[in-house]
């Protein structure tokens, strides 16, 4: 059974009369990729302050690496690399200079850190170039290596691909999957648009006002928001009797609306209108429906992106 890496239970927090964090739950196993999803402002980086104790909690408890005392996370938290918000770099400074004065802020033994982590994120070769002639590519993967310089267990990533061209999007994401396989680091990223983490999450969670709204892995996810056809007749039952013994049909369901989703056949929705027919059913509506992962999240969360 998979170790439990990270576990927040009825976590809360509150600035003044502002809820930041509203009674979330969230566990995240070793070796997954979990995906924070959520407009700006819905919590997500308050939730990853409060792991990494930037922050502290109004309530609720948190546990790393299975210990939750107050002393123990302090101490747990060392094998976390995190970057929440935009790191600061010395625009005047190399890569590699940057991640040394780092290196010696926060106490970590070993120059050789410091080339390994240019090496993974792929900046050895950046020689003598200033941080501020870097791409905005460059900048993100400087800030993913600062991460990594304490060879960590757990990366906590805030945004990291905002803003990044689709090229850019791809390099971080490969990235990532490959820290993911061939290290086993486990890896929780947030982000306010969902097509921004396909290809690379294994679970999902999305928050809004600070309160967990839904959780789910990736192939739930995949199955929700696929093309499929909306059936609207007047005997749920019966119809979705005859979809199981007459076409074999197994890949439908029935929304809390009497409303069937069907899976199959989507390119022979006359067969299925065709059967209700001749079985007595009246048929209200049949149609093509086609939710997108950015439809998908924008209809979960409500409302528009807050950009």
């Amino acid at each position: 059974m998979q170790e439990v890496i990270l576990s927040a239970r009825k976590l809360s927090k509150m600035y003044g009369n502002h809820i930041a964090l509203n009674d979330v739950n969230v566990e995240l196993k070793q070796g997954e990729i979990y995906g924070l999803v959520g407009k700006n402002g819905a919590g997500k980086t308050t939730f990853l302050r409060c792991i990494t104790g930037q922050t502290f909690a109004t309530e609720g408890v948190i546990s790393l690496f299975g210990v939750g005392s107050e002393r123990e996370l302090n101490k747990q938290r060392k094998r976390i690399g995190a970057i929440i918000e935009t790191p600061s770099f010395y625009s005047y400074m190399t890569a590699e200079q940057n991640l040394e004065y780092y290196r010696v802020q926060r106490g970590i033994p070993g120059k050789h850190c410091v080339r390994e982590a240019l090496h993974e994120v792929g900046l050895l070769d950046a020689g003598k170039k200033k941080y501020k002639s870097f791409s905005l590519g460059m900048k993100q993967r400087l800030g993913l290596a600062l991460a990594l310089m304490n060879q960590p267990e757990l990366l906590l990533l805030d945004e990291p691909i905002n803003g990044l061209d689709p090229f850019g999007i791809v390099e971080i994401r490969n990235l990532l999957l490959k820290l993911n396989r061939e290290k086993n680091i486990t890896i929780l990223i947030s982000s306010h648009i969902l097509s921004e983490l396909t290809n690379l999450v294994t679970y999902y969670g999305f928050i809004d006002q600070g309160r967990m709204v839904r959780q789910l892995s990736s192939e739930e996810l995949a199955q929700e928001s696929k093309q499929y056809i909306e059936l609207k007749v007047d005997k749920v039952e019966e119809m979705t009797a005859l979809l199981e013994t007459r076409l074999g049909c197994t890949s439908y369901k029935v929304t809390p609306e009497l409303t069937i989703h069907i899976y199959d056949y989507l390119d022979q929705p006359s067969k299925i209108s065709e059967m209700a027919v001749r079985n007595g059913i009246a048929l209200n509506a049949i149609t093509i429906k086609d939710i997108n992962l950015e439809n998908y999240f924008i209809q979960l969360v409500g409302g528009k992106s807050n950009d």
